[in-house]
């Protein structure tokens, strides 16, 4: 009897129910839209940590840059031999350490010991700035006049020596070079990118002369597997080609750890320790108990990176944060509040209706649970066109995919010496650094049922107020509606 009579004035009040229905599916397809950007600018944002972090890190360690003393500069200095009497080409390297002040290698072994932490892997950043040219020496000619001078009036003067000639055409190239632990590559620098060609590190090249360069570094100097790349002297064999898995990586050249140490005069030495942590719920406990146990370093958390993300993909997760919530609430209201009213209004028209029915004999209870009931299927019926609508709205954010710009600050440390280093840790790569994201729109499973417990609520809010009216009518109202 109750679905038969639910179906019937349902099928008599199909604009209404429409008109209801409308109302919550533009509520809920906002709210979809605003939490499939959401979720799509959280993704976005990690892809830009993970290059940054490594695959599986939690955060890393390191120590704050120290200032330099009054009787250095820090500034990179450059010895060449000018004394030549032609040309000659010359080349000088500059191998300076960057990401903060430099740790010992003994500290990634006690971080490892930590309560929370799974493991973790030290890297020594390097900065490697390479001067080549020539220079010409200039030829020294003098300049006779006829001056008169000397007793009798006889003999010249010779003038002052005039150089002609000469000077100088240098090239400077500045790239960075990382130190990877060969038995530990799932974690650290190395992780973010993928050997696309030759292969990787093993585990018995820890001293070798070997390195693996960056698809952007090797194009750009025409390098390729089995060529040879001269750091300070000292030729390394480039064994692969490495992708980032995602946005550009910041480093360019990747050789042994010790290599990397000797090349910096850094032996036992790292500048970033990464780590990961045993449960990813627990990495601000893990993070407290590293500064606690270890002084003097900063570690850095994917939250703190998180915080220094600017551009324009802080900007729209700022607007989908927070005008977008508030805006999806207010308008969420506002449909509930329509809807109930105008169920209200529905209930009102109903007088001769109820109160006939409750001559017959239908109690309150009953009355009220056939409104509730009609109001349930409108709140239905507007949640499944709010879905299609979100979805749609969904799918064409991910269709177009906006570009957007994500630029990095740094967390902690200061710059290298002479300002040729970064910041410390993972936060190094990413001082002034911008990447090029493709924004999605990706609806989970969570949202749908988000979508569904409004509209149900919807409907139950409308039906409560209607019902409630519809309760109080009496069979005399019946009567006195007759005309």
């Amino acid at each position: 009897m109750f679905g038969i009579y639910l179906k019937r004035e349902l099928s008599r009040r199909k604009k209404a129910a429409l008109v209801i229905a409308m109302g919550l599916a533009l509520g809920i397809a906002l709210v979809i839209t605003v939490n499939s950007v959401s979720a799509g600018m959280q993704q976005a944002q990690d892809k830009v940590l993970k290059s940054l972090y490594g695959l599986g890190t939690d955060m890393t360690v390191t120590k704050a840059q120290a200032a330099p003393s009054g009787s250095s500069s820090g500034r990179p200095k450059f010895n060449f031999d000018a004394k030549s009497s032609g040309s000659k080409k010359q080349s000088s390297d500059r191998v300076m350490t960057q990401g903060g002040q430099t740790l010992k290698s003994s500290l990634v072994t006690e971080v490892s010991a930590q309560k929370g932490v799974a493991s973790a892997v030290g890297s020594l950043s390097l900065n490697v700035v390479k001067v080549d040219g020539s220079f010409t020496q200039g030829k020294a000619k003098s300049s006779a006049s006829n001056a008169q001078g000397g007793p009798g009036g006889q003999g010249g003067s010779t003038g002052m020596p005039q150089v002609q000639g000469g000077g100088a055409s240098f090239d400077v190239n500045s790239y960075s070079v990382a130190g990877v632990d060969v038995g530990h590559q799932d974690l650290g620098p190395l992780a973010t990118s993928k050997i696309t060609t030759g292969k990787t590190f093993t585990s018995a090249q820890t001293s070798a002369k070997v390195a693996v360069l960056s698809t952007s570094y090797a194009k750009e100097n025409k390098y390729k597997v089995g060529s040879t790349l001269k750091i300070s002297g000292t030729a390394y064999k480039v064994i692969g080609i490495a992708t980032p898995d995602s946005s550009e990586s910041t480093t360019d050249v990747y050789v042994p750890l010790k290599q990397a140490q000797t090349l910096g005069d850094a032996k036992n030495k790292v500048t970033t320790i990464y780590v990961k942590a045993t449960d990813s719920k627990q990495i601000s406990a893990v993070k407290t108990t590293i500064q606690k146990n270890i002084a003097g370093t900063t570690v850095t958390t994917s939250a703190d990176l998180a915080d220094t993300v600017s551009g324009s993909l802080s900007t729209a997760s700022n607007l989908a944060t927070n005008v977008g919530k508030w805006l999806s609430i207010a308008v969420l209201v506002a449909a509930f509040l329509v809807a109930a009213l105008l169920t209200s209004s529905a209930v009102s028209r109903r007088v001769r209706e109820f109160g006939t029915l409750k001559a017959l004999g239908w109690p309150s209870r009953k009355v009220t649970r056939q409104v509730v009931g009609e109001s349930v299927v409108n709140g239905l019926l507007g949640g499944a066109l709010g879905i299609a609508l979100g979805l749609a709205a969904a799918y064409t954010v991910t269709a177009i995919s906006p570009k957007l710009t994500a630029e990095l600050g740094s967390t902690g440390g200061s710059g290298g010496p002479g300002g040729m280093g970064g910041p410390g840790g993972p936060a190094a790569s990413a001082a002034k650094n911008t990447v090029d994201i493709a924004l999605s729109a990706p609806v989970s499973v969570t949202t749908i049922a988000l979508a569904v417990g409004l509209a149900v609520a919807g409907g139950l809010i409308a039906g409560a107020m209607g019902g409630w009216r519809a309760s109080r009518m009496r069979p005399a109202d019946a009567l006195r509606s007759v005309s």
